[in-house]
């Protein structure tokens, strides 16, 4: 029964009291660096839109976790080698995302294709580092889909914001979403839902989307070169999400 309680406070540290923290840090520090002609965007602060951005991730990934297992060495384990890295990711996606309030042309023009470039190289390390000096958790599975799942947001939200990429490229940061709803609500509805299939692929199409939006968030990309090679991008990723959906609901067979 001791241990109860313990559990509890664990939970809310992890739940609250570290997104709050993180948040806090973060929005503090960008307050710094992001110069006046910068804020000036429907009237909200970049700063503070990547605090509450970073404060959500984490609050989502700590609700998720069962209390009951989190209490032994949760604190070592969130701060390894590897979750270090992986939050170093999340905290750039954040940054990322409040850049959509910035307006394009500003001095930090280089700001969202640094930070969103900078964390995709973490997402090919934080894995690697994982597997060799660390070991895989549940608690960096959560941060590692999470934080994936963000940035394929932040960084076209920003790129359609400034102009750089057209509006209903958008659609792959709805397609993992609609995704997860429609698996969802068969298992709400009692519907079987099988195993996805082998993700090579998705992994290598998402690793294409990432480096291309990239390089259309560089200033020195030419616009209109960016908007030609979008559809054809695009429509591979999305054209998987659906197979994907086939075969979970059998519809397709899985191919092993």
């Amino acid at each position: 029964m001791a241990e109860a309680p313990q559990r509890r406070s664990v939970h809310v540290g992890v739940g609250v009291g570290l997104p709050l923290v993180a948040a806090a840090a973060l929005g503090v520090l960008l307050f710094r660096l992001f110069p006046a002609d910068a804020m000036v965007r429907w009237g909200l602060s970049p700063a503070v839109v990547a605090g509450v951005c970073w404060a959500g991730q984490l609050w989502y990934v700590g609700y998720g976790l069962d209390p009951g297992g989190i209490a032994d060495g949760f604190w070592r384990r969130l701060l390894g080698l590897a979750n270090a890295v992986t939050l170093a990711r999340g905290a750039l996606y954040a940054v990322v995302a409040g850049f959509v309030v910035v307006p394009p042309g500003t001095s930090l023009a280089w700001g969202p294709a640094l930070c969103y470039g900078a964390g995709v190289v973490l997402d090919n390390l934080d894995g690697a580092v994982a597997r060799t000096v660390g070991r895989e958790t549940e608690i960096g599975r959560r941060l590692d889909m999470a934080f994936d799942t963000f940035g394929f947001v932040a960084a076209p939200l920003v790129a359609v914001s400034w102009g750089l990429l057209p509006a209903w490229y958008l659609s792959i940061s709805a397609a993992r979403y609609v995704f997860r709803g429609a698996v969802w609500l068969r298992r709400v509805r009692g519907l079987p839902v099988g195993d996805l299939p082998d993700g090579d692929l998705s992994r290598y199409l998402a690793g294409v989307q990432m480096v291309f939006v990239t390089v259309a968030l560089l200033p020195p990309t030419p616009t209109e070169l960016a908007w030609a090679l979008a559809p054809v991008v695009l429509a591979p990723s999305l054209a998987v999400f659906a197979r994907d959906y086939l075969v979970v609901s059998g519809r397709l067979s899985r191919r092993r």
